[in-house]
């Protein structure tokens, strides 16, 4: 439930706490105008991940998604894909 009108000092050090339940999460801290400050938990992307939330990445994704829900896992004839391989060949 959320707390409304909660009043905190901010300490000597610049810090004010949270409370323990936020102990070691990530937050984005926005300064809407001076003195008004908008917190929100969330989660980081790390740099080398954030490419998968790019539109197109993330239509293909969606796609591929789409794709395996509407063609489930098949066990697969080895020796049936082993002639086929020689066939080619």
């Amino acid at each position: 439930m959320a707390k409304v009108g909660v009043i905190k000092t901010v300490g000597s050090n610049g810090q004010i706490s949270l409370g323990k339940e936020y102990a070691g999460k990530l937050v984005w801290l926005d300064e809407i105008e001076p003195g008004v400050f908008i917190v929100k938990i969330g989660e980081f992307v790390p740099d080398n991940e954030r490419w998968l939330l790019e539109p197109k990445v993330q239509h293909e994704l969606n796609e591929a998604i789409d794709w395996a829900e509407q063609n489930p896992p098949q066990d697969s004839d080895l020796d049936e894909l082993e002639r086929q391989i020689r066939d080619a060949e």
